[in-house]
């Protein structure tokens, strides 16, 4: 049991020395492949935080209409209806006032505007949360629509672009993330397709005295597992190593507090069993599809 069992991975082993100038070169793809996927996997994760914080702090401003005073329940329920809306918060026209005041450091230039309590221009205000912030001009445009309504306000296009554009860069790193994956792949095909034509007589032989195709494939299998594995090691090391640097120089904020950086401890330990799996999974699929070539072709 034993026997049968290890065969597979010492005949493995003995694959990866055999042509050990073939399985460095796979074993380089692979490494190429994980580090660019651990920098746009990285990057992608932060920067998904990054983009819920900007979309968590943008509110949508609405004016009621002084015409509409008295109507804000209704204009409430109606804004609440419209699909995207997680949350509406409703400000007083004296609320709006007091918080103007406020936003004025000087008590000499706060009293100018003292009078206006008097005769207060401001309007009551809902203030809107969208559940995406992908709605929010959507969102918006139906806000517009409400009877009573006197403005409309968000962070215009420039925060649209910059949602959009955190998602794109996520999409573009994802397809090139795959691209190299299944360059590797390639790679690794050839590889143990050297490994397959060197032992041909020996696999022949096995197939005349009976031996299944999952007894002839298994050490093929392990022989792509490990070229991955082995091109695993440099992402994984430079991966943990570059982001406890960077989060100890940054102290865990870049550009403003809205960009945090996860914590290192589990961050990376997660990050490095996913860019192992995938090195170890992109050496199993190429090693399969090899095999399963040869063997359909040499029934």
């Amino acid at each position: 049991m034993f026997v049968m069992i290890s065969r597979p991975f010492k005949e493995g082993f003995s694959g990866v020395g055999r042509h050990w100038a073939m399985s460095i070169s796979s074993a380089l793809a692979v490494t190429i492949t994980l580090m660019i996927i651990s920098l746009i996997s990285t990057l992608s994760i932060n920067l998904e935080a990054f983009t819920k914080s900007i979309e968590n702090t943008v509110q949508i401003s609405v004016q009621v209409d002084y015409a509409a005073e008295g109507n804000e329940a209704n204009i409430k329920n109606q804004i609440m209806a419209i699909d995207g809306v997680s949350k509406v918060n409703f400000s007083s026209k004296a609320q709006e006032l007091e918080y103007y005041l406020n936003s004025f450091e000087d008590e000499k230039t706060r009293k100018i505007f003292e009078p206006f309590k008097e005769d207060n221009p401001m309007h009551d205000s809902f203030y809107v949360e969208a559940k995406s912030g992908d709605k929010i001009e959507s969102i918006a445009k139906e806000i517009r629509k409400i009877e009573g309504i006197y403005s409309v306000n968000f962070g215009g296009q420039s925060t649209i672009t910059l949602v959009t554009a955190m998602n794109g860069i996520r999409r573009s790193g994802l397809i090139l993330g795959v691209g190299l994956g299944v360059l590797a792949i390639f790679l690794i095909q050839n590889t143990i397709r050297l490994t397959i034509f060197s032992r041909q007589d020996e696999i022949t032989i096995m197939k005349n005295v009976g031996a299944t195709n999952h007894f002839i494939r298994s050490p093929f299998l392990i022989e792509g597992m490990l070229i991955g594995m082995m091109g695993s090691v440099i992402p994984i090391a430079m991966t943990v190593w570059s982001y406890i640097y960077i989060y100890n120089k940054t102290n865990g904020i870049l550009l403003s507090n809205l960009f945090k950086l996860y914590k290192p401890n589990p961050f990376v330990i997660y990050v490095s069993l996913a860019l192992l799996a995938v090195g170890m999974g992109v050496g199993l699929v190429g090693s399969f599809i090899s095999v399963n070539r040869y063997l359909r072709q040499h029934r």
